[in-house]
């Protein structure tokens, strides 16, 4: 499993979460809002750029949602000007519910399969 963090500009976001939103067995997104500011990498001495507002968005996806929840994100943030925002991908090793204490990315679901909470559905074993 995966951890998607996105950094986008606030505009794009309802667009972005909507797009997100349709996909199929995505378990959920964490949406904050954030300051931050970067450095432009073709000035000659590194400027650092204005701090500015931002919309970050937080998810875990099992490894086979990556690459489709990566070009939704990236499809809809963008639009070709300098500070669009960033997309990062990290190894998410462990996952534990708080309420049940369940580690893993696998929960029982009610009414048979097992449902992994990242989109996955397994047969009962």
């Amino acid at each position: 499993m995966k951890e998607i963090k996105a950094v986008i500009k606030p505009h794009k976001a309802e667009e972005v979460l909507r797009d997100l939103h349709a996909i199929s067995n995505l378990p959920g997104c964490i949406v904050s809002q954030v300051k931050g500011y970067g450095r432009s990498p073709k000035s000659p001495n590194g400027d650092v750029l204005e701090s500015d507002e931002w919309t970050k968005l937080e998810l875990v996806v099992s490894d086979r949602m990556v690459e489709t929840v990566l070009k939704t994100i990236q499809s809809r943030a963008h639009t070709g000007n300098k500070g669009d925002g960033k997309i990062f991908v990290i190894e998410a090793v462990d996952a534990l519910a708080i309420r049940t204490g369940k580690r893993g990315d696998r929960r029982p679901s009610k009414d048979g399969p097992l449902e992994t909470g990242l989109g996955r559905r397994h047969a009962r074993p």
